[in-house]
């Protein structure tokens, strides 16, 4: 009996020590003919996991989300036309790979140069369907040589040269490594930010960026809200908290918007005092990104 033909489309998983997170993320895209995992060096099994799944692993060092992210769109022979862009915490639903499929098999012409896809995020085990959380639209899916990753250290988003649509179906975005690991990750998160902040204040938008539009879809106009909010509006982690758990009825999910209502806030604050301190070019935290930071 012949195997069944697998959709040609490649799928590109960066990866750095998700052992854990990976099984779940590899199954979820077996249906796809290439599927490449991008290691950062792990010390883990993420590699073996890896192989023995029939994925191609590549390995470079970790830079920066958006350069590392670029090189790997560069440099890799993907074997198909359209990349699939995961994180290991990224499942891929049965009713999205149907329509990614469909996609790439039937995409000709002047179809979209990418898509949007949205993700369905679970915290400690709920979907969160409010608080702005959800649907959290991504450009995932694009043609090779048609997406490059805007220079940002952080939350970075892709700019296509095309078209763009949107897909009906979702990613289930379901981290396996804990409430510790999730303050750890955002501890850096926020230094990032806070420097993307003081970045943006010091030079300008001059680099090539995600613009902010309030009547786009997704990316662009959270961008715009952040952009609004970290320059012009006082109090923001308290306004951050009000906006996500009232105005777009965060708490309608629970606790558990409830607390992420209140871990999105203590986030806010953290990237407030991150950038008071950068402005102080003795100060640790100056030291550390001073390579990123523009003189005055």
């Amino acid at each position: 009996m012949a195997k069944p033909q697998k959709a040609p489309v490649s799928v590109l998983i960066p990866t750095r020590n998700e052992e854990r997170n990976l099984p779940a993320c590899l199954a979820s895209v077996g249906w796809a003919d290439d599927i490449v995992v991008f290691d950062s060096h792990s010390d883990d099994a993420t590699a073996r996991i890896a192989r023995d799944s029939g994925a191609r692993v590549v390995a470079r060092t970790f830079d920066s989300f958006a350069a590392h992210k670029n090189w790997a769109l560069e440099n890799i022979p993907f074997r198909h036309g359209w990349v699939l862009l995961l994180d290991a915490d990224e499942r891929v639903t049965p009713d999205l790979a149907d329509e990614i499929a469909a996609t790439v098999t039937g995409a000709e012409g002047e179809a979209p140069a990418g898509y949007y896809i949205a993700r369905r995020t679970l915290f400690g085990g709920t979907w969160l369907r409010h608080g702005g959380v959800w649907p959290d639209f991504n450009l995932r899916l694009v043609k090779r040589g048609h997406g490059r990753f805007e220079d940002r250290l952080v939350h970075e988003h892709m700019l296509l040269g095309g078209p763009a649509g949107y897909l009906n179906g979702h990613l289930l975005h379901d981290d396996d490594k804990g409430i510790e690991r999730f303050f750890e990750r955002h501890n850096h998160y926020t230094s990032l930010e806070a420097v993307e902040i003081v970045r943006a204040r010091r030079q300008g938008d001059t680099r090539a960026r995600l613009g902010g539009s309030l009547r786009a879809r997704g990316p662009q106009r959270r961008r715009a809200l952040k952009t609004f909010a970290q320059r012009y509006l006082p109090f923001r982690p308290l306004c951050v908290f009000l906006y996500m758990y009232f105005l777009k009825l965060g708490f309608l999910d629970g606790k558990a918007g409830l607390r992420y209502a209140r871990l999105k806030m203590s986030f806010e604050y953290q990237i407030v005092l991150k950038v008071r301190e950068l402005d102080d070019p003795a100060s640790p935290l100056a030291r550390q990104w001073r390579d990123y930071l523009p003189a005055r």
